[in-house]
């Protein structure tokens, strides 16, 4: 069973990506660090992220209530293209009553764009009032920050899930090839990446890795200039210099969790575990678990050539695959897993399954090459279950030929800190790698060094393990992956007809499944909200009453709409999904704010106002089209699988000079159906661009 929430799996949809490169301790920089971060565990403190200063940090603003009266304007169009009636009528609907009577008899919602309100029960904008006034002197209330802390109810969504994290959670970013063909061998590719995954670490915990920043004006503030201006401004203000200039500093409060950090299964609600003092790396292959420290007694990075050598003996090991790898019991039901847990803990592999918590990562060598992206996005998304702890905060796995990826629990953060990550570890492993093809192993001893872990499994488990891999396997065969690379035009051929890349790959989405399926659908973009304190994400809503009547006019009757006429068309979408994008960066999305206010509801013990448990708003959430974007010069590819069973699970970039896009499936959509209608719409959209008749 799919997630029932709206949050795509890849989390981070706008492309805030390669924010902030900057060298790290031991890397391509060397230690001349010019900025300091500390985005370490903040316990209960407000977490900190750096301004552009040197050594400086400054706090992340909180994330505010969007402006009640914005919000039904936005509510609107997103619910006119839900399917049915029901949509229509409460995307049209009234408002709540107790706000009505506060009002008076004849009040109606302020929003110019939302229809006037007739039985006042149910508009989202004045629900935000009504809910707010019962709730207004509680500290909760003050800002939507506290949703997205860890003790908050959107960690709670996550770990209360009971559905297996595989698939329903799960997203995969791969790395591109190393630009060095001969440095993509196994051994090499596994030791350099390992040894940049921990370079990144220390510099992370040092304090000293470079701040998070959105930089809107690059040629103004990420340069030498600003940088050493802004040393100057106290740090309680640092954060308004680098606002001047169209810099936002972005919260990084998730970035601790990245190492050391396992999910553990449990009862009702899982845990998030993190142990710093860990110093030992986890390695799977074959479905068998080794341990080795890559950090010494003080702290220090183990020899490259140490790493080399221990890597080598594990990928000499030629034990045959375990009859019962327990690594599938990752992929089970959360409840299930929890019992089994307690299980194998009990019989007398709990210092074993310590050892795998605590990791710093799990590393994943895999055995075989890489055929093509569509293997690639089935190995990297689910794999054949045996080889990865999928439980870890992110496992680094390294195909045969190379091919890498980073496969990561979506519980404890978003793309945001993985993608920065995944670009650190892509620079530093290419441009400084630790050993070369040449580089010979060190002389140790490395079967003292390596530990191979090993699991005491009775009946019950072997049972389990054995029923946990029925259903996976069962699961991944009706999972169809399917791409496509649309090389027509992309980024700098939109720009020049002043047409959002990102509102034009979400139009063709639209056209795509009214082409296929015959109607439109409510669809979901994830947006970071990293600009404020334990920011996650905010949905953008890009199906719109503007998509929906472009997307008929392109479908439907193409004829009887001149070029010009498509064009224009085509800019209403492109104006009104930059206005969604930077409302939804800024906090005034509508999405996670009524997800709040339910949750708060429900706490203080408020009945659910009808517009919750109407039809419509369980139509607007059941997402068919989930889409996802990023872009980095270190990403090959990504992907995640659909949120919904009747749905798709869309990553996409748009590039330059092209269009990618990676689609998942169910048995019960197409999904090369509709790719061949995704790369239709987008040649209709560039021939109308260009002025010319839409072919039929």
């Amino acid at each position: 069973m799919v997630r029932p929430w709206a949050e795509p799996a890849g989390g981070r949809g706008r492309s805030w990506a390669g924010l902030a490169a900057g060298p790290f301790v031991g890397g391509a920089g060397g230690p001349e660090v010019a900025r300091r971060t500390d985005a370490r565990r903040t316990h209960g403190a407000d977490p900190v992220t750096p301004g552009p200063r040197g050594g400086g940090l400054v706090s992340v603003p909180s994330n505010p209530h969007p402006l009640p009266s914005r919000r039904p304007g936005r509510w609107w169009p997103a619910c006119c293209c839900a399917p049915g009636p029901g949509a229509l009528q409460l995307a049209r609907g009234p408002c709540v009553g107790p706000l009505a009577r506060a009002r008076g008899p004849a009040s109606t919602c302020s929003a110019a764009s939302c229809p006037p309100c007739t039985t006042r029960t149910a508009c989202p904008g004045c629900l935000f009032l009504n809910l707010k006034t019962p709730l207004r002197d509680t500290s909760v209330h003050r800002s939507l920050s506290w949703m997205m802390a860890s003790s908050g109810p959107w960690f709670d969504m996550y770990l209360s899930a009971r559905d297996s994290i595989v698939l329903n959670f799960n997203p995969f970013m791969a790395f591109n090839p190393d630009p060095k063909s001969e440095y993509n061998d196994q051994l090499t590719r596994a030791t350099n990446m390992t040894v940049s995954a921990i370079r990144f670490l220390k510099t992370l915990r040092a304090g000293l890795l470079e701040p998070e920043v959105f930089h809107l004006n690059p040629a103004k503030s990420d340069t030498d200039t600003f940088k050493r201006l802004i040393r100057f401004v106290p740090s309680s203000l640092s954060w308004y210099g680098a606002y001047l200039v169209n810099a936002y500093p972005l919260d990084m409060s998730q970035y601790f969790r990245l190492f050391n950090s396992t999910r553990l299964p449990k009862p009702i609600r899982d845990e998030l575990f993190t142990n710093e003092k860990a110093r030992h790396l986890l390695v799977l292959r074959k479905g068998h678990f080794y341990v080795f420290d890559v950090l010494d007694q003080d702290g220090n990075i183990v020899g490259a050539s140490e790493i080399q050598a221990h890597l080598k003996y594990i990928l000499s090991d030629s034990s045959p695959a375990p009859e019962f790898p327990l690594a599938y019991l990752t992929t089970e039901n959360r409840d299930v897993w929890a019992e089994l847990r307690q299980k194998l803990a009990c019989g007398g592999n709990e210092e074993a399954l310590r050892k795998v918590d605590s990791a710093v990562f799990c590393l994943c060598l895999d055995d075989f090459p890489i055929k093509d992206l569509v293997h690639l996005s089935h190995n990297m998304l689910h794999g054949d279950g045996a080889n990865r702890w999928f439980d870890k905060s992110f496992n680094l796995i390294i195909a045969k030929d190379g091919t890498a990826a980073i496969h990561f629990e979506h519980a404890w953060g978003d793309g945001v800190a993985v993608l920065r990550f995944l670009n650190e570890v892509f620079k530093d492993s290419t441009q400084a790698p630790a050993v070369t093809p040449q580089s010979q192993p060190a002389r140790t001893d490395s079967s003292v060094a390596v530990q191979k872990l090993n699991f005491k499994l009775n009946d019950a488990l072997k049972t389990g393990i054995s029923t946990a891999k029925e259903k996976f396997d069962a699961t991944v065969k009706t999972l169809t992956v399917d791409l496509i690379q649309f090389q027509r035009g992309g980024k700098e051929f939109l720009k020049k007809q002043k047409l959002s890349p990102d509102s034009v790959a979400q139009l063709a989405f639209q056209m795509a499944f009214l082409r296929q399926y015959g109607q439109t659908v409510a669809t979901y973009e994830s947006c970071s909200t990293a600009a404020f304190k334990h920011g996650r994400t905010e949905t953008i809503r890009p199906a719109s009453i503007f998509t929906k009547r472009c997307s008929q006019a392109f479908v439907r009757e193409p004829s009887k709409h001149s070029a010009g006429e498509l064009q224009q068309m085509m800019t209403k979408c492109s104006t009104y999904h930059g206005q969604l994008t930077k409302e939804a960066a800024m906090g005034q999305g509508f999405d996670r704010h009524l997800f709040a206010l339910r949750y708060l509801a429900a706490a203080k013990g408020i009945a659910l106002p009808e517009l919750y448990l109407d039809p419509a708003y369980g139509q607007i959430n059941h997402n068919i089209l989930s889409t996802s974007t990023l872009n980095s010069p270190a990403v090959n590819i990504g992907g995640f699988a659909p949120v919904v069973p009747d749905g798709f699970g869309i990553g996409y970039a748009v590039h330059d000079n092209w269009i990618g896009c990676n689609v998942s499936s169910y048995p019960s959509r197409n999904a090369r159906e509709f790719l061949q209608c995704v790369e239709k719409a987008l040649e209709d959209i560039f021939d109308a661009i260009e002025g010319k008749c839409i072919k039929t």
